[in-house]
């Protein structure tokens, strides 16, 4: 299976940054069983020791009476970096400070995946289109 790109400039070039649809929220779990875990449909988790963390659908979220505090939305970056790549997130977290948008990164195997406010995924969606390699 191809590892991806780890050559900064090849994925900039690359970069196809995708603004997804659905509003997005954080959650925490400490205790949870499986099937609970499925209903809500995670579309990204990560155990800590404080509990399991899950991004879920702000519908889910509500349908299910979790509270949270911000609306997230996810610019999926398109580009199949490697997981050993170094420079993409720094150049886009950088990019995206100096605007005063937070940005939370997951990265999948294939992509990486930036969670912004919703407020400013606009914004955040246009500086990813304008970035041109060095």
């Amino acid at each position: 299976m191809d590892s991806g790109d780890e050559n900064l400039s090849n994925l900039l070039n690359n970069l196809q940054p995708n603004l997804l649809n659905e509003d997005y929220v954080f959650i925490t779990l400490e205790d949870y069983s499986f099937d609970f875990f499925n209903l809500l449909h995670p579309i990204a988790t990560f155990k800590e020791e404080e509990g399991l963390t899950l991004v879920i659908s702000e519908e889910r979220a509500k349908r299910e009476n979790f509270k949270y505090n911000s609306l997230f939305k996810c610019i999926s970056l398109g580009a199949h970096s490697s997981l050993n790549s170094v420079g993409l997130i720094a150049t886009i977290s950088t990019l995206l400070s100096e605007k005063g948008i937070s940005c939370n990164v997951f990265s999948g195997y294939f992509h990486d995946h930036l969670f912004v406010q919703k407020s400013l995924s606009k914004e955040a969606l246009e500086l990813l289109q304008s970035i041109k390699p060095k």
